[in-house]
């Protein structure tokens, strides 16, 4: 059984990586407004790391309590779960404007191309 300090461990746990997350997301935002669009995709893919390590925290606690253990919960979890789900939407929202920006300056390329 988890105690409630196990508990908060994980949720700790889980705001790091989600934290960590957030940070490459957003970066990759700057990246891709700047026309870098493969170092923006590699911060995705870095985010995307680090939310997959916040799912394995929480895999643990899922596991146990679909096993029957009582789980008390902490604000710490409670903000680390809020984390993670604002951050998993982010890394859709930057994906998509990483490919709009890509699309706006290909656009732009052949815009100045055509000399217009």
């Amino acid at each position: 059984m988890a105690t409630k300090n196990d508990i908060s461990m994980v949720g700790f746990a889980i705001v790091a990586y989600a934290g960590d997350a957030k940070s490459d997301l957003i970066e990759a935002l700057n990246q891709a407004r700047d026309g870098k669009f493969a170092k923006a995709r590699e911060l995705v893919e870095s985010a995307n790391k680090n939310i997959v390590e916040a799912h394995n925290e929480q895999t643990t606690l899922l596991t146990q309590e679909a096993g029957g253990s009582d789980m008390d919960v902490t604000f710490i979890m409670v903000h680390g779960q809020d984390t993670l789900m604002t951050t998993m939407m982010l890394k859709d929202q930057v994906e998509y404007f990483i490919n709009e920006y890509e699309r706006i300056a290909k656009i732009e390329e052949r815009l100045d191309k055509a000399g217009l």
